[in-house]
Formats: C-alpha cells, sequence, structure tokens
C-alpha cells in the first residue's frame, strides 16, 4: 500500500509511520519538517504547510491517507478536497472533544450530538473551540471523501513518545515512591488507549478501505483512578501508598483538574471519560495489557534529556498539599 501521513513526525504519527513500515507498506510524510526531521529517513518526505501550501501534493497518487495532524477544518477541508481525487481511502483522527457537552454526559457513542463552531470562530485556534473544530473537520472530510472516509474518534492517547505528560505523569510518580497523593474519587473513570495499539488499528483500517465514525477510547473494561494507579505501583514494582485527597479540598486550593493532577476530573466533568468504544472493539481494535504501556512509557520517560514537565504537581508542592490534608482530617 502507498500510504501519505500528513503529519508523521509527533506521538500518534510516529506510531502510525513505525507501524506502515513494518507491514511493508511504501510511506510518505507531508509536513513542515520542524520536529524531528531526522526521523525515518527511509521514507519520502514532501515538505508543505496544510494551512497554506499544499502545492507538494499536486498531481499524486496514493491509496490511502491517515490525517493525524488536522486542528482547523478550513485546512483539513483543503486538503481534502485537493486529495480526493488521488487516494482511495481517508482516515480522519478526530477527538471524543468533538462531542456537544462531552463532560456533562453520563455516557457518549457515535450517534452523540457534535459540538458547532460560534459564529465567527472559523478560524480561532482556542482551546474553547478544540471541539468544535475538529467536528467541523469531520464534516468536512466526509464531503471531500463521499463515502471513501473514515474518523476516528480517539480519547487520551498514551503510550511511549507522548509529548503531553498527561499520563507520564503517574508512572512516574508512582516510580519515585513514598506517599502519592492521589487525586478524587477512587472510583472515578479513567480511559486510556495506548498510542500503538490505535496506530495498528488505524493502518489495519487503511489496509482493509474502512469507512464510517468509530470511538476509540480505552481499555476494553472499564478502568478507575484506583485501577491505574495500582496498575502503575504493580507494573513498576514501586514502593509507593497512595493518600486519596477530595476533590473539595484540592479545589480550595487552587489545584487544577488535569493540569496539576493529570487524569483527575471533577465529577461534573468525567464524561470526558465514558465514551464508548464497543463500535471499534466489534471492528478488531485491540489493547495490549495496560502494566505494558505503564512500563514502556516510564522506560521511555527515563531517556528524555528535559526533567521539566508539562503537567503535574512539583514535590515540593505535593508534600505541601499531604501535609495539609493530614492536618484536617
Amino acid at each position: 500500500m502507498k500510504l501519505l501521513v500528513l503529519g508523521g513526525s509527533v506521538f500518534l504519527g510516529r506510531h502510525v509511520v513505525e507501524t506502515a513500515l513494518a507491514r511493508g507498506h511504501a510511506v510518505t510524510l507531508f509536513n513542515r519538517g520542524k520536529t524531528a526531521p531526522d526521523l525515518f529517513p527511509e521514507v519520502e518526505r514532501i515538505r508543505g504547510d496544510r494551512n497554506g501550501d499544499l502545492d507538494g501534493l499536486r498531481g499524486r497518487q496514493w491509496d490511502a491517507v491517515i490525517d493525524t495532524s488536522g486542528m482547523l477544518h478550513l485546512a483539513v477541508r483543503a486538503s481534502a478536497e485537493l486529495l480526493a481525487d488521488s487516494v482511495s481511502h481517508f482516515t480522519f483522527i478526530s477527538s471524543v472533544s468533538a462531542y456537544a457537552g462531552l463532560t456533562r454526559r453520563r455516557s457518549s457513542d457515535e450517534e452523540s450530538p457534535l459540538a458547532r463552531l460560534p459564529r465567527g470562530a472559523a478560524r480561532s485556534a482556542a482551546r474553547e473551540h478544540y471541539g468544535a473544530q475538529k467536528a467541523a473537520c469531520e464534516r468536512a472530510v466526509r464531503e471531500a471523501l463521499l463515502g471513501r472516509a473514515l474518523v476516528v474518534r480517539p480519547g487520551l492517547i498514551v503510550g511511549p513518545h507522548d509529548p503531553s505528560d498527561r499520563f507520564t505523569y503517574w508512572p512516574e510518580r508512582v516510580a519515585r515512591g513514598g506517599r502519592v497523593l492521589a487525586p478524587g474519587s477512587p472510583a472515578n473513570p479513567v480511559q486510556v488507549v495506548d498510542a500503538r495499539d490505535l496506530a495498528a488499528w488505524l493502518v489495519s483500517c487503511a489496509e482493509a478501505r474502512t469507512v464510517g465514525t468509530f470511538n476509540a477510547t480505552g481499555p476494553a473494561r472499564p478502568l478507575t483512578m484506583r485501577g491505574l494507579l495500582t496498575a502503575c505501583r504493580d507494573a513498576l514494582a514501586a514502593e509507593a501508598r497512595f493518600t486519596w485527597v477530595s476533590d473539595e479540598f484540592l479545589r480550595r486550593r487552587r489545584v487544577r483538574p488535569f493540569l496539576d493532577l493529570p487524569l483527575w476530573m471533577l465529577e461534573r466533568d468525567a464524561g470526558f471519560f465514558r465514551v464508548s468504544s464497543a463500535k471499534a472493539r466489534a471492528q478488531d481494535l485491540v489493547y495490549r495489557p495496560l502494566a505494558e504501556t505503564v512500563r514502556d512509557t516510564q522506560a521511555w520517560s527515563a531517556t528524555r534529556p528535559d526533567p521539566a514537565r508539562k503537567l503535574g504537581l512539583a514535590p515540593e508542592r505535593e508534600a505541601e498539599l499531604l501535609r495539609a490534608w493530614r492536618n484536617v482530617r
């Protein structure tokens, strides 16, 4: 298969390329060449910018496209329309954030209503428009490809090479051991999908020309915050003890959900982790053991040269909060 990847140098795109090459496909990357430009020296590269410079894609033919980098619907529409006569199959990576009112829902599936961009926000990349932009991107791809499009809505993608630290914080923190501040209720839901499992499924879908819309959350069975932290401790054989601290206490001390404590969601927002992946699982999306994801993520993270992390509590701040919690109980 001749596969074009829009992106392909960061996280999910990187794993898509690795999977495709391992299966013997001929891969072409289209990106700006600003991130990891020396990665995958054996593949063809087309330099360009989907926000205005698509000339390198003109006059070419591929069997399939996987778009891992589309964020703004005007840019996604332009690339999808340009490629519509050049490819047989187009995969667009959307997000569960495309659902309207996602965080307040008890559950969501592929038929749940989608967010819509407010008037005047067509070019906005603001955080509050992220989900609506993704939903608009989906519509653009479907309209351009006319029955040849696969739209995939992942939740939280995790694993090696994740630049966000949204999941990596927990294997790193648990590996250090000691008393670990565990946020909220131990029973709070968590959903994560390993980027390598998602990438393998995406390439399989491109090979099979699978079309339609699929959520791609994980794991296969319900996971709680307690289950995740316990999996980290067991997988890493860490000497960690969890102290569960209430939502109200953390809110009063201005601890930010998901930013200061990744994966911590207040109950009112927990719908983000209640998205059904039954349709994708029926289409052969499979998951490796969570322990493997934990170990591999920690092993990769240990190789990063820069100790600064994007998310999570600094050790001093965590210790301060634990002392305060002990004093109020």
